[in-house]
C-alpha cells in the first residue's frame, strides 16, 4: 500500500514505458508527415476528438470508480480481520479461566499463523517457511489451508467445550464466522477479474483517440502539435493502468492491500494480550510503500 511519502514516478512510468514508447513514435510520425503538403491537407474538425475525448473521460472515471471500490473493500475487510482477530483472543482469554494458558497461546499461535497464510494465499506465493513448519508440524494438509486452520479453530472449541462442560462459546464460534465471512469476500476479489471487455472497449476507444486527435489540431506550430498528440493519450493510458493496478489488491505490488504488514500488526497485538515476550519488532521503513 502506498504511503504518505513521496512516491517513486519511475514507479508508474515502469508499468507504461511500452505505450509512452508507442505514442512518443506515434506523435513523432504524424509530425514528420505534416512536413509533406498533402498529408497536411487531411484535418477533421476538433469537436470529433473533443467527443471522443469526453467519452473516454467518462468511461475511465467510471473504470477507477470501480477498481477504488474493489481496493476498498479489500482493505475494510482486512481492518475487520484485525478487529476479529482481537476480539478472538480476548475472548479465548476471558472464557479459559487462569492455568489455561497452553490453550490461550494455542489459539494465539494458530490465528497468527492463519493471517499470514491467508495474505500468502491470497497473493499466490508460496507459504512463508514459519507457516509451512507449523502445517507440518500439525499435519494439516488441504487445498485451502486458511479454511482448513479455521476448521482446527472450530474442532478445538467443540472438543474444549465438551471435556470441560463449557455451554457459553457461542460468541467464540460467532467471531470464527465473521474471519471465515471475510476470508470469502477476499477469495471473491482475488477470483473476480473486471470484465474483459469492458477493458478491451476502452483500451481500444483511447488508441482511436489518440490515432484521430493531431487530425484535429492546428499544423501551423508543429512542436505543439507533437506534444499534445504524445501528451493527452499517455494521461488517459496512465489513468487506465492505475485502475488496472488497483482493482487487483492481492497482487503483490506497491498498491496492493499490506496484508504482511497488518499479519504483523495482529502478531503484535496478539502476543501482547497473552503476555509473549517474543514480541517482533516493526522495522522502519523507507519505501514509499509497505506489503
Amino acid at each position: 500500500m502506498l504511503l504518505n511519502k513521496k512516491i517513486s514516478i519511475w514507479y508508474f512510468i515502469r508499468e507504461i514505458k511500452n505505450q509512452i514508447l508507442y505514442m512518443g513514435i506515434f506523435a513523432v510520425s504524424i509530425g514528420l508527415l505534416d512536413l509533406l503538403p498533402w498529408f497536411r491537407k487531411i484535418s477533421l474538425p476538433l469537436n470529433i476528438p473533443a467527443l471522443l475525448g469526453t467519452a473516454v473521460s467518462l468511461l475511465l472515471a467510471f473504470r477507477t470508480s470501480q477498481s477504488y471500490e474493489r481496493w476498498w473493500e479489500a482493505r475494510t475487510v482486512w481492518g475487520a480481520i484485525v478487529n476479529d482477530s482481537r476480539t478472538l483472543m480476548r475472548l479465548i482469554i476471558q472464557f479459559f479461566p487462569a492455568g489455561e494458558d497452553k490453550i490461550i497461546k494455542e489459539f494465539a499461535e494458530r490465528q497468527i499463523i492463519w493471517t499470514y497464510a491467508l495474505g500468502e494465499s491470497l497473493r499466490r506465493q508460496p507459504f512463508s517457511d514459519r507457516v509451512q513448519n507449523y502445517l507440518d508440524e500439525h499435519q494439516i494438509k488441504a487445498t485451502n489451508i486458511p479454511n482448513a486452520l479455521l476448521d482446527v479453530h472450530s474442532q478445538r472449541l467443540r472438543n474444549i467445550a465438551f471435556s470441560k462442560g463449557l455451554t457459553e462459546l457461542h460468541q467464540l464460534n460467532a467471531v470464527i464466522m465473521r474471519l471465515c465471512d471475510n476470508m470469502g469476500r477476499c477469495e471473491r476479489l482475488k477470483n473476480t477479474v473486471f470484465p474483459r471487455s469492458y477493458s478491451i472497449l476502452l483500451h481500444t476507444l483511447i488508441y482511436v483517440f489518440a490515432a484521430i486527435l493531431p487530425f484535429g489540431l492546428d499544423d501551423s506550430q508543429l512542436a505543439v502539435e507533437i506534444l499534445i498528440t504524445f501528451l493527452i493519450p499517455v494521461m488517459f493510458l496512465a489513468i487506465e493502468k492505475t485502475s488496472i493496478i488497483m482493482q487487483d489488491p492481492f497482487e503483490n505490488g506497491p498498491v496492493d492491500i499490506p496484508v504482511t504488514a497488518l499479519a504483523q500488526t495482529i502478531e503484535i497485538n496478539i502476543k501482547e494480550m497473552t503476555g509473549d515476550q517474543n514480541i517482533p519488532v516493526k522495522k522502519d521503513n523507507s519505501l514509499y510503500y509497505e506489503m
